[in-house]
């Protein structure tokens, strides 16, 4: 499924654990600074800013670091002024991808992501061109090392009376989609439970999956890749779909 079965196959990818963790950290910050920004700092009722608390929990973000990104974005504290927006277009096979960015230069940003695409065997389309392949889901990912013993039949049982979509078991742990207006509520249920996320979010699913093969895959998985490393992208929605010799193939030649 969109943007995530990466962690079932391709997070190893990325060598440089430090590098990985420093983005992380970054991309959450602003997160929170937007988030505050928009609905205030108090997360109790501001539904996104309890979204940007729960991934800065499950990247271990101290405190104080999530403490000064609130302050940034009510204005507390002097800080940043991001704008979000969206940059929809194609790569090659005809994937259709999004690319969300929190950005302080729009001009910057959009020029460089469309460079992105480009050298990568991609087009950049116009707002809307592929967002409407795309539905808002709410997304938890539990992996099985800080869950150990938990199996799927448990874990069914807690998320479907939560409100929870759907269920899927990896290698290394499970996913589950929710719909966004249960997303909170299975995400306190998982609390409740003691079980570890490692990554919480609202999130764009596909509605449909290209199937992707050949040369295409490391060009598709080049373009995303290149997308998530650059500093501006919050998240990259994408709607391909490998197979795991053609993944691994291609994880090998790369």
């Amino acid at each position: 499924m969109s943007g995530h079965n990466k962690w079932a196959k391709v997070k190893h990818v990325k060598a440089k654990v430090d590098a990985i963790r420093g983005r992380q950290f970054t991309k959450v910050i602003k997160e929170i600074t937007i988030a505050a920004r928009m609905g205030g700092g108090d997360p109790d009722s501001n539904p996104r800013l309890r979204t940007a608390l729960l991934a800065a929990r499950d990247c271990n973000m101290p405190k104080d670091n999530i403490e000064r990104a609130v302050k940034k974005g009510t204005g507390e504290l002097e800080g940043v002024n991001y704008e979000e927006v969206t940059y929809e277009g194609y790569a090659p096979g005809g994937v259709a991808v999004m690319a969300r960015c929190l950005t302080d230069n729009t001009n910057r940003t959009v020029a460089e992501v469309s460079k992105i695409y480009s050298k990568n065997g991609g087009n950049m389309g116009v707002p809307g061109c592929v967002s409407f392949m795309f539905e808002a889901k709410g997304y938890f990912y539990l992996p099985g090392e800080k869950n150990p013993g938990l199996t799927e039949d448990t874990l069914m049982e807690i998320v479907l009376e939560a409100g929870a979509d759907d269920l899927k078991t990896l290698d290394d742990g499970f996913e589950i989609y929710t719909a966004t207006s249960a997303f909170f509520g299975v995400g306190q249920m998982l609390e409740q439970k003691g079980l570890k996320t490692e990554e919480s979010k609202l999130m764009s699913v596909p509605k449909t999956t290209v199937k992707v093969t050949g040369t295409d895959v490391a060009k598709v998985l080049k373009l995303v890749d290149a997308l998530e490393e650059h500093d501006d992208v919050q998240d990259v929605y994408y709607n391909y779909e490998i197979s795991d010799e053609d993944m691994e193939i291609a994880l090998g030649a790369s």
